[in-house]
């Protein structure tokens, strides 16, 4: 990225298949791309292309990606059984979305990774999954609420990592709408923050000369506070961002 430009940045799209008179469309949840331009990045969005040379392309000319959340992961691509909970996303969809996240993690560029994004992350890079969070943890507090998109709970952050220099030592609630949860994390990466449960709610990475953040709640939801904005800046700023009021400067 050349200075005094706004880094640009990927975001996969969802995808819905056709049914019946219904063609088949893609979306892409407004709040991904409104925190990328509060951020003062640039939001590019990605539809689910099967070719991964064309997609190597276009990589080749983004700053950065953010892999935002959506339906479950087909838990048989992993090894297990498909649990009788999960909602797998369309097939199309998940597709792409582990051949980007695979080419991704190869040329290291920058990731946030959010919700379903978190998963995929880290699944792609040896860690695993609770399938059913009521199921496999029951003593947990309730991280989804079908009656309330905007549920939030408290987050309890860890000294040292990327989080608390968000978040600081004030008191967080976040967004938080997952059945599903990080079980071992990936080789590379800690964890940074959790519920007061215990449940895994953001990883990091410690793997050299690539930077990803992630997280299980949505800092994009419109239940977010300036606070949850700070993960965006904060990948903004590690891809070599400057705040948009300085981006003009000669």
């Amino acid at each position: 990225m050349q200075f005094g430009k706004k880094p640009v940045i990927g975001i996969n799209a969802d995808f819905v298949e056709a049914k019946g008179e219904k063609e088949a469309f893609s979306y892409v949840w407004a709040g991904y791309y409104e925190s990328i331009l509060r951020a003062g990045g640039i939001p590019v969005i990605l539809p689910p292309m099967q070719n991964e040379d064309e997609l190597r392309q276009i990589l080749n000319h983004l700053d950065g990606i953010v892999l935002t959340g959506g339906g479950d992961l087909d838990s048989r691509r992993d090894g297990y059984v498909l649990h009788s909970t999960v909602r797998p996303m369309a097939v199309r969809r998940e597709d792409f979305d582990r051949m980007l996240m695979r080419v991704v993690a190869e040329i290291k560029l920058p990731v946030l990774a959010i919700g379903a994004g978190m998963q995929l992350l880290n699944v792609t890079m040896g860690g695993s999954l609770f399938f059913h969070i009521p199921i496999d943890l029951p003593k947990a507090m309730p991280h989804f609420d079908r009656h309330s998109p905007i549920h939030r709970h408290t987050l309890d952050v860890v000294p040292g990592t990327l989080m608390e220099k968000i978040y600081g030592d004030s008191e967080i609630r976040v967004c938080s709408r997952h059945h599903m949860a990080i079980n071992d994390v990936a080789p590379g990466f800690i964890v940074s923050a959790k519920s007061p449960d215990g449940v895994i709610e953001a990883i990091e990475s410690e793997i050299d000369d690539w930077f990803v953040i992630a997280t299980q709640f949505h800092p994009e939801s419109a239940s977010a506070t300036a606070l949850d904005l700070r993960i965006f800046e904060e990948f903004i700023e590690a891809v070599g961002g400057v705040p948009y009021e300085f981006s003009l400067v000669a």
